[in-house]
């Protein structure tokens, strides 16, 4: 087992959650993919080695691992994110495209003056941030022209 598998799995355990095979089956399908997937492109890697696996399951494990922080979750303007694993000390933050949905992510934003003047002005506690830019991305200009 991996690393980053094991990571996870262990995150699940210690949180009281149980490691069926369907579970398991989807954590191992984040955590080889290096780019973003819908509920339903993560359904349909599953569904080819786990044909009996359940949409539900695969919202429900998506939820439990958003909910740990182990994930992280693209609002690209839909009903529908995206989820990547979240890398180890790799904050980082999204471009989304408006057309295709394609997603792009970049690091080396430091926000904190931002977080501490905010936090200053409105008394807000503030934990965590989500920092996506919606655009049209280079292929979807160049399609529209």
């Amino acid at each position: 087992m991996k690393l980053i598998e094991r990571e996870v799995v262990t995150a699940l355990r210690r949180h009281g959650y149980k490691l069926t095979p369907q579970r398991r089956l989807v954590i191992q399908t984040v955590v080889s993919t290096q780019n973003h997937l819908t509920p339903i492109a993560l359904y349909e890697r599953v569904h080819q080695v786990y044909p009996n696996i359940g949409l539900v399951t695969i919202y429900r494990t998506l939820e439990i691992l958003a909910k740990l922080k182990l994930i992280c979750e693209v609002h690209a303007g839909g009903s529908c994110g995206s989820y990547l694993l979240k890398r180890p000390l790799e904050h980082h933050h999204h471009l989304i495209c408006s057309e295709c949905g394609a997603v792009v992510d970049f690091t080396g934003c430091d926000l904190s003056q931002l977080e501490q003047r905010l936090s200053l002005e409105t008394g807000f506690e503030i934990n965590d941030h989500l920092l996506e830019f919606i655009g049209l991305c280079q292929a979807c200009q160049k399609e529209a022209t």
